[in-house]
């Protein structure tokens, strides 16, 4: 039995903005980290965080030290529970502040993934693999069924859990071996120039990438334009994803994609507001088979992926890992996908998102049968140095992660020179 005896939390920032990296419709912020360290008496620490854009990271840092009681003092193991895990969704006056959405929510998510974190790192296993050969009965108690049992229930996980079992080393072995695909974002932010643009579509491609996303919800002429550079880059055969990050309304959205379907979208991701789900719905109906919908990485909570899936509004579901409440919430919003068959492609536009969700993406595969058809994790090519254990991606794939944990500790002189408003790099 492990038990937590302190918690801190540390308010980091990266000052991405001036660059543009990051920038899209709505958003032109500095990479944040609301940084969780839980430590234990044998001297083994586990860490998450939640991705902020800047301002009001220190929002959700507060948030963490409101949940501290809930933690500190507490069995690992139990806090892996959906029972355990409700101690902190649930609490009777906190839950005025959702519930389970908002600050709250994103501060329980960083507390509970250094919880399995640290689940993880006592018993010597990154996360990917510690998920993936759990009990089927220890996955399904760490999911909190309340208000989805109309969309799944605990014995329908268990199937698909058990139904996972079956060809788990073959893919496992072929995973090893080629990797899990994944698209870059690094080309397209909407704050590039034209020509940073071509520059970077050109050497993504000479870099082995097949598949590039790009950010919409400018002037649409000016979306028009950039898409056509894009796809000039990369060639009639390979993907191009675009993503309007919420900034049209639904007509506007269903105009403004029949311009841009000449470019051949693989999908549009978000393109409305993100709790309209019968917006999504009539924008995918819109749109037939010619793209698809994709959304979710600010979804709230697991409700608004099983209505999404239940008005069969989107043709990809994008999970986020610290947006919702950790590890167990995401584990209800992948085996809810696997029982409406959508495939999952991770959003992972932020510092640490790329090292948590490629656990979750290989989760699904190798537990869950998922095929890799049809699948693929976003990657971003910003500050991965700053962490301990840093996403390996060789030819468009990531690799299999080998240190235990979650692969989201950061260095302790990035902690040291990019916490706000006291570091090196904010004084400067």
């Amino acid at each position: 039995m492990t038990k937590i005896t302190g918690l801190t939390v540390h308010d980091v920032r990266f000052p991405t903005a001036a660059a543009g990296d990051g920038s899209d419709a709505i958003n032109r912020g500095d990479y944040s980290a609301t940084y969780v360290e839980l430590h234990t008496a044998e001297g083994v620490t586990g860490t998450g965080l939640t991705f902020t854009n800047g301002r009001g990271n220190e929002l959700t840092c507060a948030a963490v030290e409101a949940l501290r009681h809930h933690v500190v003092g507490h069995d690992v193991d139990r806090l892996c529970t959906a029972e355990g895990a409700r101690t902190l969704t649930a609490d009777v006056q906190l839950r005025w502040l959702g519930p389970e959405k908002g600050v709250i929510h994103m501060a329980a998510g960083a507390v509970l993934n250094a919880v399995w974190d640290l689940r993880a790192r006592v018993a010597g296993l990154p996360m990917w693999r510690l998920l993936s050969e759990l009990p089927t009965a220890e996955l399904v108690a760490a999911v909190d069924f309340r208000h989805i049992t109309d969309a799944l229930t605990p014995a329908e996980a268990a199937e698909l859990l058990d139904r996972g079992l079956d060809g788990y080393e073959e893919r496992r072995k072929g995973v090893e071996e080629t990797g899990f695909p994944s698209y870059t974002t690094s080309v397209g932010w909407l704050g590039y120039p034209d020509e940073k643009v071509r520059a970077l579509t050109r050497q993504a491609v000479k870099d082995g990438w097949t598949a590039v996303k790009m950010k919409v919800g400018g002037p649409i002429d000016d979306d028009v334009r950039r898409a056509g550079i894009i796809r000039a880059e990369i060639g009639p055969d390979a993907l191009l994803m675009m993503d309007a990050n919420q900034v049209w309304d639904v007509d506007e959205a269903i105009a403004n994609m029949a311009r841009l379907a000449a470019f051949e979208p693989h999908w549009i991701e978000e393109p409305t507001h993100a709790d309209d789900v019968l917006g999504h719905a009539r924008i995918q109906q819109s749109l037939g088979d010619r793209c698809r919908v994709a959304t979710g990485e600010v979804a709230a909570n697991k409700v608004i992926f099983k209505q999404l899936l239940q008005a069969g509004a989107i043709g990809v579901m994008q999970i986020d890992a610290c947006r919702v409440s950790g590890v167990g919430e995401v584990l209800a919003e992948l085996l809810m996908a696997a029982k409406f068959g959508v495939p999952v492609c991770p959003h992972a536009g932020g510092v640490g998102l790329c090292e948590y969700v490629q656990h979750l993406s290989f989760f699904d595969h190798l537990r869950l049968g998922s095929p890799l058809e049809g699948r693929m994790v976003e990657y971003v090519d910003h500050l991965h140095e700053h962490f301990t254990d840093p996403v390996t991606v060789v030819g468009g794939r990531y690799r299999l992660p080998e240190r235990p944990g979650y692969s989201v500790e950061l260095r302790p002189e990035a902690i040291a020179t990019y916490s706000f408003p006291a570091g090196p790099a904010w004084r400067a």
